[in-house]
């Protein structure tokens, strides 16, 4: 049961660095990019490696006793395979010209701390498009912010799911797994938080609702979590309620295959586009050597 409460705390946790980065955007002076592409980079390294190096493996060890050696092998692979497949279709889910890794300039995100500057849209030619006081944006722009800032939350929200799953099941297994990739998961969950809260503020002029709707993009993760903890309970565990190891190695194969495609497919091209020469493999291979410190040090 202290499991349990470590594993839904880390993946809370993971969750909410949404709100650090509305936080960052109302607050920070100016936004470290460099940072971000550092940041985002060390997320896909711990991601990568902990993925290839300890929790494929783990999948293994879990599916040997039902299926034999080489059987664990064919199921595992499958399910790694499986749960690149699951995060794939939700990516087709998410409507292509809405990108929730978007990069909003030094001049996109300047009045969200200076109320007196003039309000630009997103990703247009900066104009003084609003009121000195932060009024929202009116007209055709005020309702393409608005769709914008609700269809990245939503698309936050979905990747966040399986994202929140994968770093629940890391901690319930073993806490000491589960703090580096909820740290990761975090790292990689404060630029979304700034992608929000952009659009949202400038479709609303309100730095409370761009919170609120990063906030809950955020929430999407423990929610989730724990939504498909209860479902593999209820439907696939036995009958203590405790879910059977091969079910776990199934997991493990399709979280180690769900945290490789969020490190490829997002993490680093973001990380690229933020950073400026080798930034984003410094960030990789920094990642990379504090899991692999962490774990050997677990041992």
């Amino acid at each position: 049961m202290s499991n349990l409460w470590i594993a839904f705390g880390l993946t809370f946790f993971a969750g909410m660095a949404t709100a650090i980065g509305s936080v960052i955007a109302f607050t920070a002076s100016r936004t470290n990019f460099r940072f971000l592409s550092v940041a985002t980079g060390f997320s896909a390294g711990v991601m990568l490696y902990v993925s290839f190096v300890e929790i494929f493996f783990k999948g293994v060890d879990a599916l040997v006793p039902r299926f034999g050696e080489t059987g664990a092998h064919w199921v595992n692979t499958a399910s790694f395979f499986g749960g690149m497949l699951l995060i794939g279709l939700i990516d087709n889910l998410i409507p292509a010209a809405e990108n929730p890794h978007e990069i909003h300039s030094e001049r996109e995100t300047e009045q969200l701390r200076d109320p007196t500057a003039p309000a630009p849209v997103p990703g247009a030619t900066p104009s003084p498009v609003a009121g000195a006081e932060g009024a929202p944006v009116h007209g055709p722009h005020h309702h393409k912010l608005m769709r914008m800032g609700l269809f990245t939350a939503l698309a936050i929200g979905i990747h966040n799911f399986p994202e929140g799953l994968a770093t629940f099941l890391a901690a319930l297994q073993d806490p000491g797994l589960g703090v580096p990739i909820a740290i990761a998961i975090a790292l990689h969950n404060i630029p979304e938080g700034i992608s929000v809260s952009v659009p949202i503020f400038y479709a609303t002029g309100s730095r409370r609702k761009a919170f609120l709707y990063s906030v809950l993009s955020g929430l999407a993760e423990p929610v989730g979590a724990l939504i498909a903890y209860a479902a593999i309970r209820l439907f696939l565990g036995g009958q203590s309620g405790n879910i059977p190891p091969e079910i776990m190695g199934i997991l493990f194969g399709g979280v180690a295959g769900i945290m490789v495609y969020i490190s490829l497919d997002e993490l680093l091209p973001t990380s690229r586009a933020y950073g400026k020469g080798h930034d984003s493999l410094f960030g990789l291979v920094a990642g990379m050597a504090v899991m692999a410190l962490s774990l050997l040090l677990m041992r």
